[in-house]
């Protein structure tokens, strides 16, 4: 399980969450959302040690992790899919993937099965990261952060951006982590593909954690979300 618990962090003086506290179980897919500028993504970074915590914990199956440097949080056990992919754009897609690998020392078959969900990237192995499409370039780095055998995974906006196509492939990948015991936690700003893939929703609003609802509630009752996302 990936916990929050009650954390603050923000950039220098600034400071952007607010006591925010939230939980991913394993096998569960959690989607946070709320209006741009709310701090979804100084969330993600905040977990991952990118920035320092101001107050609260991050904990990892109990552990806390909120301690450590950010390349000790992902050899704990996180992969982290950033907004814009973060890519080391000159290496090749094998460089990339080895890079995650390296990260946990993952065993060979890793690679395997890995290569297994994005056969695409099989076949542009030898190229450059910068060569890809963009929605190659994405499945790379969900593929890297794979790599690392991750207890939780962190996906920002994973599909912003794509056409169809890799958007469905994205989404497939994820549940097939979700099936196999990941805890995953999501930001996605469509609520239709929300609705799709979530079990549960948490909203984020200036800073501050919102209603946490079963994705269910939400089908149901829309005006939860148009609350938090609504201009």
């Amino acid at each position: 399980m990936l916990k929050l618990d009650r954390i603050s962090a923000g950039y220098g003086a600034a400071q952007v969450l607010r006591d925010v506290s939230l939980s991913v179980s394993a096998g569960e897919i959690l989607c946070l959302m709320g209006r741009n500028g709310a701090g979804k993504t100084t969330a993600m970074r905040a977990i991952m040690g990118l920035i320092p915590l101001m107050g609260g914990r991050v904990l990892l199956d109990g552990a806390e992790v909120s301690a450590l440097p950010a390349h000790k949080v992902a050899r704990a056990g996180i992969g982290y899919v950033p907004q814009g992919r973060g890519l080391f754009a000159g290496l090749t897609v094998a460089q990339n993937l080895e890079i995650g690998m390296r990260t946990r020392a993952s065993p060979p078959d890793v690679l395997e099965e890995v290569l297994a969900l994005f056969p695409r990237l099989r076949e542009r192995y030898r190229q450059q990261a910068q060569t890809l499409s963009g929605g190659e370039q994405q499945m790379l780095a969900t593929a890297r952060a794979l790599c690392l055998r991750p207890k939780a995974l962190l996906l920002d906006e994973p599909t912003e951006g794509l056409q169809p196509s890799m958007v469905a492939a994205i989404r497939d990948v994820t549940l097939a982590m979700r099936a196999k015991g990941v805890a995953i936690l999501l930001v996605e700003q469509r609520l239709d593909a929300v609705l799709q893939i979530a079990d549960r929703v948490a909203f984020i609003e200036n800073g501050r954690g919102g209603d946490v609802v079963p994705v269910e509630a939400l089908a149901r009752d829309r005006s939860i979300a148009a609350r938090y996302l609504g201009v």
